[in-house]
């Protein structure tokens, strides 16, 4: 028998059935755990830990594969992303009345997700991600969180008002489906990269850039639903040794559009002789209520 892992028990009822929205229940008949709806819509949950609760229309975007979330999980590691870690967990629990239910759309292993919970006490996560093994990661990694398989662009299978802070930490953002989830006065906590980050890397590695504009772009998105209360800028230097200029690369959508050789070779010229790499850091954490 698979039981349900603390983390799904906590917040299963804040989830919604992706196909009709009802309310899900934990069920157990049949020596499986499960969540089933009001319509009777079947969601087994992994041996892994995690529940998949994808609606009936395919992804368009390709979700991040094992070696990018291993990657993405070392670089974290490190420690050189602290700053945009501890910033986003001060914004949440800066948000935060009270407790309730901080729901990561995109939330990758869950490291942001997890600062973010320890930052405010009597919270619990939703870490909602299109890739499994995201989802399978995460759902080990504490009692806390519910790992949830989903298409952030789909209809969220969450219920209505159920969420007290939506994290979008470097991930696309579906700015009316953040509207409804949260509840009345709660926040959506974001993170951007601007168009200086990574600036060393990103010719000499055939990374994707930001463009400019990105900010503005997200102002007019979530302005329709949302009102800007707080913005932080982060800029800071980070030296960067060749297995983590290797991850940075890897854990990205850059990681599509180059190989590990080729991106190996390239690092390899951009190391100095202390053996790293000064490259840029800089990104805005902007935190949006319900208006």
């Amino acid at each position: 028998m698979v039981d349900c892992p603390a983390g799904l028990a906590a917040v299963t009822s804040a989830l919604a059935c992706p196909h009709c929205g009802s309310a899900l229940e934990l069920d157990t008949e049949d020596g499986a755990a499960a969540l089933l709806c009001e319509a009777g819509h079947p969601f087994d949950i992994a041996r892994q830990g995690y529940v998949s609760l994808l609606g009936g229309r395919g992804a368009t975007v390709v979700a991040d594969d094992a070696d990018m979330i291993a990657a993405r999980a070392r670089f974290l590691a490190t420690g050189h992303y602290d700053a945009f870690l501890d910033a986003v967990a001060a914004a949440t629990a800066g948000a935060v009345d009270g407790g309730g239910v901080v729901l990561d759309c995109g939330a990758g292993e869950g490291s942001y997700l997890l600062r973010a919970l320890d930052a405010a006490p009597g919270t619990v996560g939703i870490g909602l991600d299109l890739s499994k093994p995201a989802a399978r990661r995460l759902a080990r990694r504490d009692p806390r969180v519910g790992a949830v398989v989903a298409n952030g662009w789909d209809r969220l299978p969450v219920a209505d008002g159920a969420v007290a802070v939506v994290l979008s930490v470097f991930a696309p953002r579906n700015a009316t489906e953040f509207a409804r989830v949260l509840a009345p006065g709660g926040a959506v906590v974001v993170l951007t990269p601007t168009a200086r980050h990574l600036r060393e890397l990103v010719g000499p590695l055939g990374m994707i850039s930001v463009e400019d504009g990105k900010v503005a772009r997200l102002d007019a998105t979530l302005g329709r639903h949302f009102e800007l209360v707080d913005r932080q800028r982060l800029d800071w230097i980070m030296e960067l040794a060749a297995d983590a200029v290797d991850d940075l690369v890897a854990m990205g959508p850059s990681a599509h559009h180059t190989t590990p050789d080729a991106r190996r070779a390239a690092t390899a010229r951009l190391i100095g002789p202390d053996g790293t790499v000064a490259v840029t850091a800089s990104g805005q954490v902007s935190v949006f209520r319900r208006a």
